[in-house]
């Protein structure tokens, strides 16, 4: 079992010979997939008129501020424009794919973020309504097992529902990390615009779950998610996350064979 994490912006720059690779992997294993997008979301809710806000959280992570409007746009988004064009291109090349959001099935559930602390222009903490972004705090497997059974290759957008029933966006590296843990998965593959994590320029090609957590403070934004999604997918229970670049070509064998990316075990 491997879930493979596609970013939203990547789809576009993927190589090739993606959807050839990803067909032949998907002959011989059960693939999950989960897509981001959230620079999809930005582009439609400029086109509507609606400012987005992003925030720092003490930690240095940016993200989005996310309004009832923008989780409203963030969902029109993330489970129509972007999960049915992944689904269109994956069928296009003869994969059995089918389109799921976190909310089909009560797949993916989430802790509506009450408060956030942020920091504000003067580099000072500030507390702020959290809005409508959610921490995953379970997976229901159930659904995507029906549609591996029926051999489908599932593809989630990273949508969950609060305990109140609200729509909530939620970060699709974690998602997909959480996803992996829920389904025993072997592996879980990030695919990005760079091969992996470098340090100090030079790209580590092996890392272990310990060494992981020590260099995380140290890692830049954007792929310091990556690394801590790989962290929480490990301490699930997956036996290893792979950080890998989509613009190589046939880019999931290379990762699956540790070729010039990034592997996260636990030791």
């Amino acid at each position: 079992m491997i879930v493979i994490k596609i970013g939203g912006s990547v789809v576009d720059g993927l190589h090739q010979t993606t959807m050839a690779d990803l067909k032949k992997i998907s002959e011989t294993s059960k693939v999950v997939i989960v897509h981001g997008g959230g620079k999809e979301v930005t582009i439609t809710a400029n086109k509507l008129g609606k400012t987005q806000g992003f925030v720092v959280s003490p930690g240095g992570v940016r993200s989005r501020y996310t309004d009832k409007e923008t989780v409203e746009i963030y969902t029109m988004v993330m489970a129509g424009k972007l999960n049915k064009s992944i689904v269109r291109m994956l069928v296009r090349h003869g994969i059995n794919a089918a389109g799921i959001t976190g909310i089909d099935g009560g797949v993916l559930k989430a802790d509506r973020k009450k408060k956030l602390v942020i920091m504000n222009d003067r580099g000072r903490k500030m507390v702020i309504d959290g809005g409508y972004t959610g921490k995953i705090n379970s997976v229901d497997p159930s659904l995507i097992t029906v549609l591996l059974e029926k051999e489908y290759v599932p593809v989630i957008a990273p949508v969950a529902l609060s305990e109140e029933y609200d729509f909530l966006n939620v970060d699709g590296d974690r998602a997909a990390a959480y996803v992996a843990g829920a389904l025993k998965a072997s592996k879980v593959i990030f695919i990005t615009n760079v091969s992996g994590l470098s340090l100090n320029d030079s790209l580590i090609t092996h890392i272990t779950l310990e060494e992981a957590k020590e260099v995380l403070p140290r890692i830049g934004f954007g792929m310091e998610k990556k690394v801590l999604a790989a962290i929480e997918a490990l301490q699930m229970g997956v036996d290893e996350a792979v950080i890998a670049s989509g613009q190589t070509e046939m880019p999931f064998s290379k990762a699956i064979a540790h070729d010039n990316c990034t592997v996260i075990t636990q030791n």
